[in-house]
């Protein structure tokens, strides 16, 4: 019973403290920074270091069911300019709905130049893509 009547008069100046300093007193902002300051070093000292280092995972090689994917999903289609037989990658063109749902996205940034050459180079009849303003 006597260490909850400790433990409210500690939580209640804490509580009053912590109000007079939001309301700009120094002496409570000071007595807040103590207060922070030793609960950092208690925590520094009694909890357990929970640091694991990171680790890096990385794909070894690119997927060849991302292909099938947008084949299904119909958002791309075969390159037919790419007719080598002996070629090891499926070239594929984006179709332009696809690529003009994503160019009208709200809060896009400005397109590179070199950005706007790669969608040409890579969607079906890119000449019927309406671009965002400042673009090309």
């Amino acid at each position: 019973m006597a260490f909850r009547g400790f433990l409210s008069e500690t939580l209640g100046a804490a509580a009053r403290v912590s109000r007079d300093a939001i309301a700009g007193n120094r002496a409570a902002r000071r007595e807040v920074l103590k207060m922070i300051a030793k609960r950092e070093k208690w925590l520094a000292t009694k909890m357990p270091k929970k640091y694991r280092p990171m680790e890096m995972l990385t794909e070894p090689t690119d997927p060849g069911n991302a292909n099938e994917a947008l084949l299904l999903l119909g958002i791309a289609e075969p390159d037919t300019r790419w007719d080598d037989p002996n070629d090891e990658y499926e070239r594929l063109l984006l179709l332009p709905w696809a690529v003009q749902a994503a160019l009208s996205r709200p809060g896009r940034r400005r397109l590179s130049p070199r950005e706007v050459s790669e969608i040409k180079r890579c969607t079906r009849e890119p000449e019927t893509l309406r671009w965002p303003p400042g673009t090309e």
